[in-house]
Parts: structure tokens; sequence; C-alpha cells
């Protein structure tokens, strides 16, 4: 079984309840869930719109290969009513974020993800599930990659409702 990070977005509708619908389909889909951080709200990054996003990252073991979860994963969004056009909102983003840690580029997947470093709304939600894991190709942990983004702004955690 390897071990994935998947983070997880939505900015349109219920922000939580889409992270959770996701969450519970990636685990019917693929595999043990280990932890799943509490949701943060944050600013759009890269795109124009108003809509704050809700986002987390998850962790499961699995013993799908790579390119197999990813397209589970695409899947998913894609039944959950994602809009794939590039800058529009979405009520569901699934990002592969490393695979145990296997560093990987091809046409289709980056692995660890290219831009895990540079964004607070992976980091907080990954430093709060994995603070100590070490990016393979950094060889930084999620916390420190995350202090050296404390300027950041616009990163808050909220909390989970089940109702």
């Amino acid at each position: 079984m390897a071990l994935a990070y998947i983070g997880l977005g939505s900015n349109l509708g219920d922000g939580r309840a889409n992270l959770l619908a996701a969450w519970q389909r990636l685990q019917e889909e693929m595999g043990c869930a280990l932890a799943l951080s509490p949701p943060f709200l944050t600013e759009p990054v890269g795109m124009a719109s108003e809509q704050l996003f809700t986002n987390a990252v998850g962790l499961l073991a699995t013993s799908l290969a790579p390119l197999d979860l990813l397209a589970k994963m695409l899947e998913i969004e894609a039944e959950l009513g994602r809009d794939r056009q590039k800058g529009r909102d979405r009520t569901i983003d699934l990002d592969l974020l490393y695979y145990d840690d296997l560093v990987l580029n091809t046409a289709t997947l980056t692995l660890p993800h290219p831009d895990i470093a540079d964004r607070g709304f992976v980091l907080a939600p990954l430093a709060a599930v994995a603070p100590m894991h070490v990016h393979p190709v950094l060889r930084l942990t999620a916390i420190a990659m995350l202090q050296r983004l404390a300027r950041q702004t616009g990163v808050r955690q909220i909390t989970w409702e089940i109702t």
C-alpha cells in the first residue's frame, strides 16, 4: 500500500459538504482513509473569483498506481460537478500532492505536486495532518515550508460541521 496525500478544494456551494462528499468517494474508491485535516478558508489563487475556497488535505493508503489514482480522482471530480475549464469556480478540486516519496514527471502527472511549497492553502492543511512529512525534492517538512510562507495571509482554519 502506498501513502497518497490529496489536496481537496471547493469554492462553489457548501465547501465543507463538497469536501466531505469527495473524501467519502475517495475512501470508497481508493483505499483506507488515514487522516483528514481540518478545513481552511482561503482566498482564490491564480483565478478571478469572489468566492472563498474551503481547503483540506487527506491521507489515504491505496493499492492504486499513481496514474490510476489520478484517473479515479478525475472521475470523482466529474461526478461531483467539476467544470475543468481553467479559471472557473469549482464544486471540487482534487490534487495528488504526494504518492509515497515518488518523484515523477509525465505529461499527465508531476509528483510531488509542483506548487506545494508556494501555496498556503495546501501547506496549512498539510501541516495540520502531517507536519513532519518531508518533501522528497526540497527536503523540507510541511511545517518548515509553511513557516517559509508565513508572510502569506488569508488562510484561516474553520471546523467541520457534520449534520
